[in-house]
């Protein structure tokens, strides 16, 4: 199910809570549901495929969350926090996983343990969630993306690029969005082609489902295959 599905379900809820406390005469107690219904609402509309505005939560390049964004969005932050560590525990498998030599994908690592060997770089690729205070900035690229949504291609673009230049240097890799399936494991593809390691993004999406369980959709795809043409079309221009 999409985010924009999720939330909006969740802002139908609040706001259907809202009204009956109201009705009850609970209007003090009504107050945080309403709050929380109309947050719900404006992540619903701002998540939506057709609008997609990820940089309405204010995540900034470094991966922290402006003050104006932790009031207005703050029970959707905390909500996304709660429920990725609470997914985690509740998983059973990895945080991550090598894909290939010095490249990892995985989820949101909100614990020192979670990164993997080596004092990684970090691509984050989540829109919801902080960079953990760990992860130093200038080993860190961020590209806001909401979940089941997917970076643009000259995002991806960049991020292979950042990702090889960190593989010349012999720094080991680690992309990552809350749980390391769909938005990270579409990033990871393109990285696998410009490293050579892979001839297609095709072929690249098979080498990760090989150490990884993922769940890349239509999107994550249909955006892989722009980019492979604009990657494809560059390389003839030159």
């Amino acid at each position: 199910m999409g985010i924009s599905k999720v939330t909006g379900t969740a802002a139908t809820a609040f706001l259907v809570i809202s009204v009956s406390l109201w009705e009850l005469g609970m209007r003090i107690v009504t107050l945080p549901f309403l709050f929380t219904g109309i947050v719900a609402c404006i992540v619903t509309f701002a998540s939506h495929d057709a609008v997609n505005l990820p940089w309405i939560l204010g995540k900034n390049s470094v991966g922290r969350f402006p003050f104006w964004s932790i009031i207005l969005f703050g029970p959707f932050l905390m909500l996304a926090r709660t429920y990725a560590m609470v997914k985690r525990f509740m998983r059973k498998e990895s945080v991550h996983d090598k894909i290939v030599e010095g490249l990892y994908l995985g989820g949101w690592p909100f614990l020192l343990k979670h990164l993997p060997p080596g004092n990684p770089s970090v691509i984050d690729c989540t829109c919801e969630l902080p960079r953990s205070s760990f992860v130093p900035k200038d080993e860190y690229l961020c590209f806001a993306t909401w979940d089941t949504r997917a970076p643009t291609p000259s995002q991806i673009e960049l991020a292979a690029r950042w990702a090889c230049e960190k593989r010349s240097k012999g720094k080991p890799v680690y992309v990552h969005c809350a749980f390391g399936h769909g938005r990270s494991a579409c990033v990871v593809c393109a990285v696998l082609v410009a490293l050579g390691v892979a001839e297609t993004w095709k072929d690249a999406e098979n080498i990760v489902r090989e150490r990884r369980k993922i769940k890349m959709n239509a999107l994550h795809r249909k955006t892989l295959e722009e980019w492979s043409k604009h990657r494809a079309a560059q390389k003839k221009g030159n």
